[in-house]
Order: C-alpha cells, then sequence, then structure tokens
C-alpha cells in the first residue's frame, strides 16, 4: 500500500491527478467571459459569463434585452431549458450538454492514467491523455467559433435596429458592433482548464523520470542552470549540472 501511494506521489503521476481535479472545479466556475461596454450603459460594462454547461451567469439578463435591438439571440441548448429565455431565431446548438462529459471524461482519464500498473502503459496514457486532451479542447474552441460566426451572420431581419452589419464575434478578443464594444475572454474555469493541460504536458515531458514532486523545485533548478550555462557557453557543452537519472 505504501509503495502505491508513493508511485502516485511521481511527478507523471501527480500531476495528472492534479489536473483532473482542476477540470472538475472549472465545471463549477464560468468558463468564458464577455465584457461589454457602450455609451448606453452609463453604469459601466456589462458582463455576461457562459458556463461549461447551458447556463449564463452576471448581467445576463439586461444584455439579452439590448440584444432583440440588433436581432442576435443567445443560443438554444435544445435539449435542456436553460436559465434564460430562448428565442425562436436563435441558433441551435446541441453540442453545449455535453461540456460536462467533455470535462469529467478528460478528468477520469487522467485518473486512469496516474493509476496505470506499469511504466510502459503510464507513457503509452500520458502520451495518449496529452494529444487527445488538446484534441478535444481544439475541437471545442472551433465548433464553438462556428456557432458565434452562426449568430452573428443569422440576424433578426425583424429587429427595430437596422442596417447592422453581419459578424463575427471571437472567441478570444475584441470586436465591435455600431457603438457597442465587445471583449470575450477566458473566465475563471477557463484558465482552470489551461492550466489543467499544462500540468498534463509537464506529465508527458516528465514521463521518463520518477521523481517526486517534492523533487520538482530541484529539477526546475536543475534544468534552468542548464539553459544558462548552454546560453552563457554559446550553444556548447553544458557544466556539470545534471538532471535526475531516468528511469525506463
Amino acid at each position: 500500500m505504501n509503495t502505491s501511494i508513493a508511485r502516485l506521489t511521481e511527478i507523471r503521476r501527480a500531476l495528472p491527478l492534479v489536473a483532473a481535479a482542476l477540470l472538475l472545479v472549472a465545471l463549477a466556475v464560468p468558463v468564458w467571459r464577455i465584457t461589454l461596454t457602450a455609451p448606453q450603459y452609463p453604469s459601466g460594462p456589462l458582463v455576461v459569463d457562459l458556463y461549461a454547461y447551458p447556463r449564463l451567469g452576471g448581467d445576463f439578463a439586461e444584455v439579452q434585452g439590448l440584444n432583440k435591438y440588433a436581432g442576435f439571440y443567445f443560443p438554444d441548448p435544445v435539449f435542456v431549458d436553460p436559465n434564460y429565455a430562448v428565442h425562436d431565431r436563435a441558433v441551435d446548438v446541441p453540442e453545449w450538454v455535453l461540456g460536462p462529459i467533455v470535462y469529467v471524461g478528460v478528468a477520469f482519464t487522467g485518473v486512469f492514467v496516474a493509476l496505470a500498473p506499469t511504466v510502459r502503459k503510464l507513457k503509452l496514457g500520458l502520451t495518449a491523455q496529452l494529444v487527445g486532451t488538446i484534441g478535444v479542447f481544439l475541437a471545442t474552441f472551433a465548433l464553438i467559433q462556428y456557432r458565434l460566426h452562426q449568430a452573428g451572420h443569422a440576424l433578426d431581419p425583424d429587429a427595430p435596429l437596422r442596417g447592422i452589419e453581419p459578424f463575427t464575434p471571437p472567441l478570444l478578443g475584441g470586436y465591435q458592433v455600431a457603438n457597442i464594444s465587445g471583449f470575450a475572454w477566458f473566465g475563471p474555469g477557463g484558465y482552470l482548464t489551461v492550466v489543467a493541460i499544462a500540468l498534463l504536458a509537464v506529465a508527458y515531458l516528465a514521463r521518463d523520470i520518477d521523481a517526486s514532486v517534492a523533487e520538482l523545485p530541484a529539477l526546475a533548478r536543475s534544468l534552468s542552470g542548464r539553459v544558462r550555462d548552454r546560453i552563457t557557453n554559446g550553444g556548447g557543452r553544458p557544466s556539470g549540472r545534471r538532471l535526475p537519472r531516468r528511469r525506463r
């Protein structure tokens, strides 16, 4: 039992577990945030928070009331009733309900990989999980951007305001619609997701090293010393600092 617990303190096993915990926490907080500013918002910017499942937070009610004038509506998750009114002309986004499945699935995979019985299976698992996780979230990113394009190019022709050209709000970054400035960026859950993916990348890089988490600071110092020596020596042979021996 003690040996099994000690194995879980290895960097290559512990980090996937931490990443799994972060992904589960990310489900409880907004993953994406949109900030809107305009002269008609005298009290300050309006903020809309979006979760990994069909739920909005922040000033979504006020923004929804303003969006109707431009004919731009929050999406329809189709299979569930969200916490906001869905307009008949809203773009269908049924895949939104799959967000929790994606997060829980990636988190479960991290636990499964961390508990791999052999080093060979652990290495294969770390590689597969990193590639799969990056692929899943890149595909999610692309799909959301496509849905944003759909919504911005399906403006209600019967909306009170006329003359607004179709537009594509970016998933990350700023945009301008008439006199309204918008800025979309990660919410707390988005940052947790990025950190989780970074931890999986570190675990993959440490797949050949059986060092424990407690040795991580020493590894970082050793690696930074090697990089510094290489820069100082103009790309020559580094000094005698050595990284821990790799175990196969």
